[in-house]
């Protein structure tokens, strides 16, 4: 997920419309190789691939790549990754709402996680994602959710998400169901970005991208 120019869009709340207004300052970028990582670009294959669980045999593994992911997320300048936009397709997420490396308290690692529950209210806020630069569009999203999921050191892990939380989390849980935000576009805001996904199309190489890191 962006914390950038195309920065997901905050609820209503008058908390959230301050954290929008900071976010908004920041340009997204893209960081190439950090931590022997690098965010894939639509079409990118591992984008649409099925992501398979962690087993517990690579938690310890899958501690370290969450490691690298958030590195690379702040270089990115975003708020939110999930394995498969670093080209490993396991069920793996990180985020962190606040999206600074100093607040690392902040910061969240799922292994396997779930939805369990959900508001039948939704907003609908402009999203971007890291892997589609310079690109936005309005997502419905629940303005609650109930997950579960596993910490890398395989405690369970119950959360009540709302509003900002809630809207990241969804995002990253797509990408491990193979699922990217523009899929979730109106035709109105397809069209609109339709020309850069030509362009992403387009000059797509996937060789740029090394082997899975886990």
């Amino acid at each position: 997920m962006k914390g950038a120019r195309g920065y997901l869009t905050r609820t209503a709340r008058h908390c959230s419309r301050r954290r929008l207004a900071a976010a908004s300052q920041v340009e997204e970028v893209d960081p190439g190789i950090v931590a022997g990582l690098q965010i894939v670009k639509y079409p990118h294959p591992a984008l649409r691939a099925a992501n398979v669980e962690v087993r517990e045999s690579e938690f310890e593994t899958a501690e370290k790549l969450a490691r690298r992911m958030l590195d690379l997320m702040y270089e990115a300048k975003g708020v939110g990754l999930a394995a498969p936009q670093v080209g490993v397709n396991k069920r793996l997420m990180v985020f962190n709402p606040e999206g600074k490396r100093e607040r690392w308290l902040d910061e969240v690692v799922f292994l396997n996680p779930k939805i369990v529950d959900s508001s039948k209210g939704r907003d609908s806020e402009p999203e971007g994602c890291l892997s589609f630069p310079d690109m936005q569009g309005n997502v419905d999203r629940a303005k609650w959710i109930k997950v579960e999921g596993l910490s890398p050191k395989g405690r369970k892990i119950k959360k009540k998400y709302t509003g900002w939380v809630a809207r990241i989390f969804q995002h990253e849980f797509d990408h491990l169901d193979g699922i990217v935000y523009v899929d979730r576009l109106n035709d109105q805001d397809r069209g609109a970005i339709q020309p850069k996904l030509d362009d992403l199309v387009q000059n797509h190489d996937g060789a740029k991208h090394g082997p899975p890191a886990l």
